[in-house]
């Protein structure tokens, strides 16, 4: 098969010790995974010349998985996806798409981004494209720019599509794991009161920024923070929290997220595989929170939570 002509293969590379969390989270991109680990292999061993001299010589110490995607497929969207889902399981390593030039990489991205309509009313624009509002429609325009976080994947869609239902008017929102600031802006311009987004990565925080400032919304704000270390609670608890990362670390939330919750709140808990959803519900559930609802799209699932009535 010719990768270069008809497909983007992406590769990460990693420490040896963080090769299975590396392939959970290419799993989520694609199923079928080409991975190198060649730490079993001896170059004492009988069988040595059978096996060609790169492999016998290979860093022993690191492993790479890859995935394959078709070339009419937006990778820009899965190494983004990879990048956001490596940092919030602090992991560091290479990501590289083979197949495609550095010039495709530095600038035919913005091909793949076009205006994308979620939910009943919300619009969600790239900076660069013109687009022509129509009445009721809601237009959150984005630059991605290395952010994970345009509207196109399957989590984010499931939780832009509950907060049409969940932000109340004046409402003080909280998003953990902002990326590039999309839930925090589309719940402002829902009608939510004060906005806080925080992010464990300055690369996501600055994006964030400038898409806040451009979309020309105020009392949204942006903030490094590693989950809820950080999170400003001078002005209260939060009426709604959106946490859109991943199952491992929702489920390490749990234990403190209530503290952030008013006695009402809602929690929008997404970027979580089919898989692993009764897990995350048996985490929040131990935690005192109750799973309200889920929404599924395409193997992900977003959860609907609420704290626990009081006996």
């Amino acid at each position: 098969m010719d990768y270069c002509k008809d497909w983007s293969q992406v590769k990460v590379t990693v420490a040896l010790a963080e090769l299975d969390t590396l392939v959970a989270i290419m799993s989520m991109v694609n199923n079928n995974l080409m991975i190198e680990d060649f730490s079993d292999i001896d170059l004492k061993t009988c069988y040595g010349d059978l096996i060609d001299e790169s492999i016998l010589n290979a860093d022993k110490t690191i492993a790479a998985v890859s995935v394959f995607l078709p070339a009419d497929r937006p990778f820009t969207d899965a190494v983004a996806f990879i990048r956001d889902r490596m940092r919030e399981s602090d992991i560091e390593g290479k990501v590289e798409v083979i197949g495609v030039s550095e010039e495709d990489w530095a600038n035919s991205w913005k091909a793949y981004y076009k205006p994308l309509h979620i939910g009943k009313k919300m619009v969600i624009v790239p900076a660069w494209e013109r687009y022509e509002e129509q009445p009721g429609e809601i237009i959150v325009r984005m630059d991605p720019g290395m952010a994970f976080g345009t509207g196109t994947h399957e989590t984010t869609r499931l939780v832009i599509e509950l907060l049409e239902t969940y932000t109340k008017p004046g409402a003080r929102v909280l998003d953990v794991g902002c990326g590039s600031g999309i839930l925090a802006i589309c719940a402002r311009k829902l009608g939510a009161g004060e906005c806080k987004a925080y992010d464990i990565d300055p690369v996501a925080v600055r994006v964030a920024r400038e898409n806040i400032k451009d979309s020309g919304e105020t009392n949204v704000t942006c903030d490094v923070s590693d989950l809820l270390r950080d999170v400003d609670l001078t002005g209260g608890r939060y009426d709604l929290i959106c946490a859109n990362i991943v199952a491992d670390i929702i489920i390490r939330m749990a234990p403190d997220v209530g503290a952030y919750m008013k006695d009402d709140a809602i929690l929008l808990a997404s970027g979580i595989i089919t898989e692993r959803a009764e897990e995350v519900e048996a985490a929040l559930t131990a935690n005192h929170l109750t799973v309200a609802a889920r929404h599924d799209d395409n193997g992900w699932c977003a959860l609907v939570v609420k704290k626990a009535q009081s006996v």
